[in-house]
């Protein structure tokens, strides 16, 4: 088996062109995921950081109307779908102090 009907076969593309096309796009999306990932964790540590400082100040741990301010951009940059993301990230986001 060479090596462009396994990328072939890998990507589900028809022609050896789609194939490279679809590999490189591929490994762009990985390099990206990798980056979203890195921000999510430095996003989660600087919210630990907020969090100790309301808490030590005697407030509460989540402000839920930030929290809503949160949600409301993520789904008018993203419509519906970016709501569940927010709440997802949201979710990392507390109680890691």
């Amino acid at each position: 088996m060479t090596t462009n009907t396994t990328l072939t076969e890998k990507t589900g593309a028809r022609t050896d062109e789609a194939a490279t096309l679809i590999g490189g796009a591929r490994d762009r999306i990985d390099s990206l995921d990798d980056r979203i990932i890195g921000l999510i964790q430095e996003r989660m540590a600087v919210s630990a950081v907020i969090q100790e400082a309301r808490i030590s100040s005697g407030g509460r741990r989540v402000n839920l109307a930030r929290e809503m301010e949160v949600l409301g951009h993520y789904r008018d940059a993203l419509g519906k779908p970016g709501t569940a993301l927010a709440m997802t990230m949201l979710e990392l986001c507390r109680g890691r102090i």
